[in-house]
């Protein structure tokens, strides 16, 4: 889909979408739950859908309604015990959390299991996983786009390096609670993305299940432990908000005392609209576009804690760098930093969306003050289905061609 964006001033208020994150640990515990749980507020986007299709893959019955006075939908599950799944195929499409999330999930039963998604999905490493498996001497044969797994996971002691994606530490915590044994996971190095960890704690919470903190950085679960039901409701996300504030929005529907991390983005905006700050957004990633491109509609800036930008859906920094420049501003990309230039001028070709949701929508506040196109603009339905039409509502100008 290709968008053209006229130069426009925003009005109104918006509303935030449901947290992308929350939803998938909600949805997952409710499917491994004994019994019907109900979640309200799903948005689905792709990456949902996709967290949707393994848990029916597994077994799980999901029925869906809307109330004519919810925007988005609620969702009843049915759970299944995965220590009795049956072989299965799990459609992960282009989800990196649904794979990591899935992949020790499936591993509880002792059948063979087929993930499945893109390319670039199983380009994303997955190294822990594939140590652990080692180390149990189970099956894991990764091919291009899929991941064939056998054999069943036990519990135990398990040392994990701590600046590695969270998804690898949540997938964990929502399998081993299951297993016989008691476990532990000892985090090394300085802990990144602490926030989605304690997100999958409190989720696991609410459906029973315990996890304790024995000290900074070791995780303690006790094994036997059996999800409980719950209805719950998916709290507003401030991740795609984030990136409705970049283009000066006004958004309700935030919980100021919320667990995600990326609420600070609006304490990163504050201090963007001062001068050029210095930011560290290691616990934050996926804020890293909406902030590169208010830092240049503003004063510059220096982010870091840049190093897992990399092996997002796009390289991140670089693809920010590359649309960035087409708007006359430079960026400077190092290991773990990237400098930001500021004053952004009319562009004179169109942008790539890089099959990147989070890049699609920082073009698109930038291109709401000098106009522009951008192009794979349907990347934003991975996280944010509606955006087009929410930032129309505040009154934004554009065409949409499919």
């Amino acid at each position: 889909m290709k968008v053209t964006i006229k130069p426009s001033k925003l009005k109104g208020r918006v509303c935030a979408p449901p947290s992308k994150s929350m939803a998938h640990r909600l949805l997952i515990c409710a499917g491994l739950s004994d019994g019907v749980s109900n979640i309200s507020n799903v948005a689905e986007s792709e990456d949902i859908l996709a967290t949707l299709s393994c848990l029916k893959a597994l077994g799980a019955d999901i029925k869906e309604n809307r109330d004519a006075d919810e925007e988005y939908k609620t969702l009843q599950l049915r759970g299944i015990n995965p220590t009795q799944a049956e072989e299965a195929v799990l459609p992960c499409n282009e989800s990196g959390s649904t794979l990591r999330f899935f992949i020790p999930i499936a591993a509880l039963s002792d059948k063979e299991v087929l993930l499945t998604g893109s390319e670039t999905l199983m380009n994303r490493p997955l190294t822990v996983y594939e140590d652990i498996f080692k180390e149990q001497e189970l099956k894991f044969e990764k091919s291009k786009s899929e991941l064939r797994i056998k054999g069943r996971l036990k519990g135990g002691a398990f040392k994990i390096a701590a600046d590695i994606s969270s998804q690898f530490i949540s997938g964990l915590l929502f399998s081993l609670p299951l297993c016989e044994e008691d476990s532990t996971i000892e985090l090394s190095g300085a802990i990144e993305s602490k926030p989605y960890i304690d997100m999958t704690i409190e989720a696991l919470r609410r459906f029973g299940i315990k996890i304790e903190w024995e000290s900074e950085s070791t995780l303690r679960i006790e094994g036997g432990q059996t999800y409980r039901t719950s209805d719950e409701r998916v709290e507003g996300d401030w991740s795609n908000a984030a990136y409705l504030m970049t283009l000066g929005a006004e958004v309700k529907g935030l919980d100021e005392n919320s667990l995600q991390g990326d609420k600070a983005c609006t304490g990163f905006f504050k201090l963007l609209e001062e001068g050029c700050a210095e930011l560290d957004i290691a616990d934050t990633p996926d804020l890293a576009p909406a902030l590169m491109a208010y830092a240049a509609m503003n004063h510059g800036c220096i982010l870091r804690g840049t190093r897992r930008l990399k092996i997002k859906e796009s390289d991140r920094g670089a693809a920010m760098q590359e649309e960035l420049k087409k708007f006359g501003v430079e960026t400077k990309l190092s290991e773990n930093s990237i400098v930001v230039g500021r004053g952004i001028s009319k562009p004179n070709e169109a942008f790539s969306g890089h099959n990147d949701h989070r890049i699609v929508m920082a073009l698109a506040a930038l291109c709401t003050k000098t106009g522009g196109v951008i192009e794979g603009a349907e990347a934003v339905a991975k996280s944010f289905p509606d955006y087009f039409e929410k930032i129309s509502e505040l009154g934004v100008r554009m065409n949409k061609e499919n």
